[in-house]
């Protein structure tokens, strides 16, 4: 098992006791490390902070995932999702949420806005090559193998 530190900072304090909500979940909730209401208005994004750090071992990744209910309720989703957090970065976890709704969205203090699921990145060692093997597929992507 992988330890992850994790380091709560002034606007995160007495808010967080990080876990998932349930036992089977697959992401961390990640809070609204905020003081007063911030409105999202529709079309627009806005960072919200989480209130903490965290140290991973190299070979982590963390991923910023959206909440399901407020993608489906709301419209409002993490705009570079997944978004990543590398193993070397020591600021705070913050969020970019994004409205694609009609409605103005209201956050509050301690309101979980997110996800953060850790993943295991593969030793890669990428190679320059001049030809590369060819399959039934090619280069054809965008929709190309239909709907």
């Amino acid at each position: 098992m992988n330890e992850i530190f994790f380091k709560s900072l002034e606007n995160g304090e007495g808010l967080y006791q990080i876990k998932k909500a349930t036992k089977g979940s697959a992401g961390f909730d990640l809070l609204a490390a905020i003081k007063n209401e911030i409105s999202i208005d529709p079309g627009s994004t806005k960072l919200i902070p989480c209130g903490f750090s965290i140290q991973m071992p190299d070979g982590i990744e963390g991923q910023v995932r959206p909440r399901s209910g407020i993608a489906l309720k709301n419209s409002v989703t993490v705009l570079n999702s997944p978004g990543t957090i590398d193993s070397d970065y020591r600021g705070e976890i913050a969020v970019i949420l994004i409205n694609h709704g009609k409605s103005i969205f209201s956050i509050n203090r301690g309101m979980r806005i997110a996800q953060l699921v850790f993943i295991n990145l593969p030793t890669v060692k990428l190679v320059e090559s001049n030809s590369l093997d060819s399959t039934e597929r090619g280069s054809g992507g965008f929709g190309s193998t239909g709907v």
